[in-house]
């Protein structure tokens, strides 16, 4: 059996997946389990050159099926992608299981799909780790997806209000407890605030989105937010709690008083908090979140090929919405045959190409990536080669 190209996996709960090698022996058989006690979820201009060269190597007719597990956070785009790939290439086909950012960096990992989708880049150790599968090169990161996360929250009678990145962390540390506490009615002194318990919502599964969330907390408010940064969330704040980004959504949006973090585009109707950056307060919006990408810097020590960012989460830039994720597709340097680097590369390209991330935007309302990091990009993906 194939590992990569021409074998169609399938990841979904309750099947087994088998651990593949890049050559496409079978070596090892890991239990679903294992893999969900790490998933981070489980639902859900720009004209470069490289934009250009993009849709071209999208449109050459590749063949066969291409698996991804990973982020929920890019579920929408990821339909949209894969409906716009497979209008371009009738006889290739992409599938995706959105299990979550932690189930699809293991799976990668392991040789139980072709890419990952992940809110975090590899770690150092699972760069390492992918050599393994991936051969000396290893594997690198693209950007391919960029949203806000929104602090959104169900409190009726109230569409908005504003919060300092301080206030946001006492919320959901639980030291502020009621809506109407002085410390989020001195900022919204037009708002009338009920005397309502907040409830607080966190994934309770390792989560993209949580690392990205409580970054922001640990840079803008550090001296309040006293945890490491994680993709779990802290086991001694104990609140409601659900698994991925739906669930947290649904979870507040049946609960009169709770608040919770997620993915901008998921929402849905759920009021949200604009967070006060410098000295003025931005209203989240996929404009005000692309703006955090201007300040964002390469990851130390990264390999020429890896497009890994570190953000400035405790900007003061006004109009700029710093609780970001960049959301990225993690694919090898090196796959066992030239079909399924065809298939690769044609995939990866057509996303972060300007037809990819207009289709992305509009059915997810996330921010395209820019210009330059899409030319970069390119050229990476154009870099992958079969395995010697």
């Amino acid at each position: 059996m194939s590992a990569v190209g021409h074998t169609q996996i399938i990841y979904k709960w309750g099947v087994i997946l088998v651990k593949l090698n890049r050559f496409g022996s079978a070596a090892a058989v890991l239990s679903v389990a294992a893999l969900a006690l790490t998933a981070c979820g489980s639902d859900n201009p720009t004209a470069a050159a490289g934009s250009e060269s993009a849709s071209s190597s999208a449109a050459s007719g590749v063949t066969g099926t291409l698996t991804g597990i990973g982020a929920s956070s890019q579920n929408s785009a990821m339909e949209a992608w894969i409906t716009g790939f497979k209008a371009e290439n009738a006889d290739a086909n992409v599938q995706y299981s959105p299990d979550g950012s932690g189930a699809g960096r293991e799976a990668f990992l392991a040789g139980g799909a072709q890419f990952a989708g992940s809110d975090a880049y590899l770690k150092p150790e699972e760069a390492e780790k992918a050599k393994e599968v991936c051969g000396p090169e290893g594997a690198f990161n693209i950007p391919a997806y960029v949203s806000p996360i929104a602090i959104a929250f169900n409190l009726e009678g109230v569409e908005e209000i504003n919060m300092d990145a301080a206030t946001i962390a006492k919320v959901f540390k639980k030291e502020i407890t009621k809506w109407n506490d002085e410390a989020i009615a001195s900022q919204n002194p037009d708002v009338e605030l009920p005397d309502t318990a907040i409830t607080v919502v966190h994934r309770n599964d390792e989560s993209g989105t949580t690392e990205n969330f409580v970054e922001y907390l640990k840079a803008a408010a550090g001296d309040v937010w006293d945890y490491d940064v994680s993709g779990d969330w802290p086991s001694d704040i104990q609140s409601e709690n659900a698994k991925g980004t739906s669930g947290v959504v649904s979870t507040t949006t049946s609960t009169d008083g709770a608040i919770t973090y997620a993915d901008f585009s998921a929402v849905g109707k759920l009021s949200t908090v604009n967070v006060k950056v410098g000295e003025e307060y931005t209203k989240i919006s996929a404009e005000a979140a692309a703006k955090a990408l201007e300040t964002a810097t390469p990851v130390k020590d990264a390999a020429e090929n890896d497009l890994a960012l570190d953000l400035e989460r405790d900007t003061t830039e006004a109009g700029t919405y710093p609780i970001v994720l960049v959301s990225y597709h993690i694919f090898c340097s090196s796959y066992k045959d030239q079909a399924t680097v065809d298939l690769v590369k044609a995939f990866g390209n057509y996303v972060i190409s300007d037809a990819g991330q207009k289709t992305a935007q509009d059915s997810a309302g996330n921010a395209p990536i820019s210009a330059a990091i899409s030319e970069k990009a390119a050229k990476s993906i154009d870099g992958i080669t079969v395995a010697k």
